[in-house]
This record gives structure tokens, C-alpha cells and sequence, in this order.
């Protein structure tokens, strides 16, 4: 957790210092910041599709792996600044991710092959 802490705490200094305080948000400006936040995060993944050669009628693209690698670094930016928009910290991710890996793997086992959004509720 250590290193999941730290990464929240540089993300939560860099907004303050760009002048995103998350803690004076009313609901009206977390929602607008919701929007921008997922709204970066698509731009992020356009460019991460860019990295990789999906043009299946062109011949020139490369696999630019660093790109790629920094495409998705730019994603945690993002995604974390969105947790802490949420009010959510660290712990908070870690608590949440280890419940829906659970549910992940319980629906594997079922088969999945009946939707149940309940079944995520307790998350």
C-alpha cells in the first residue's frame, strides 16, 4: 500500500497545485470534474490506440511501446484524480478492487452467463 499512498498523495499535490481542490467541491463542480476527468481519460486512450498499429490497411505504423507505456501512465493520472474526486483514497481502491476481483472470479466460476449488477452492491 505504501507505494499506492504515495502515488495518491503526488496526484492530490499536483491538482493543488493546478488548482483542483477536491475537498472545497460542491456536488455540482465534483460531477463537472467527473466529465472532465473521463473525458481526459478517452483522449488518453485514443492516444494509447495511436501507439499501436490497428490500421489494418496501412502499412507504415509501428508498435511504439515507450508511448504506450506513458499513454498509460497518463491514464493512472487521470483515473486517480477521479478516485479522489469521488472522495475515495488509497485504502479506499484497494478495498474496492479486492471485493470486485472477488466478484470477478465469482462469475467466472458461474459461468457468467446471467448479468446481475447486484451482485456488486456490497462494493
Amino acid at each position: 500500500m505504501d507505494k499506492m499512498d504515495e502515488i495518491f498523495d503526488l496526484q492530490e499535490k499536483l491538482n493543488l497545485r493546478i488548482g483542483v481542490e477536491m475537498n472545497e467541491m460542491s456536488d455540482e463542480d465534483r460531477a463537472k470534474w467527473i466529465l472532465n476527468y473521463i473525458r481526459a481519460m478517452q483522449q488518453e486512450l485514443a492516444e494509447l490506440t495511436d501507439s499501436v498499429p490497428w490500421k489494418w490497411w496501412a502499412k507504415y505504423q509501428d508498435f511504439d511501446k515507450q508511448n504506450a507505456r506513458v499513454e498509460v501512465v497518463d491514464l493512472f493520472h487521470f483515473l486517480i484524480s477521479l478516485a479522489q474526486v469521488l472522495g475515495m483514497s488509497a485504502e479506499d481502491v484497494y478495498d474496492a478492487y479486492l471485493k470486485k476481483n472477488k466478484v470477478n472470479h465469482e462469475r467466472q466460476d458461474s459461468g457468467y452467463s446471467q448479468k446481475d449488477e447486484n451482485d456488486s452492491r456490497h462494493i
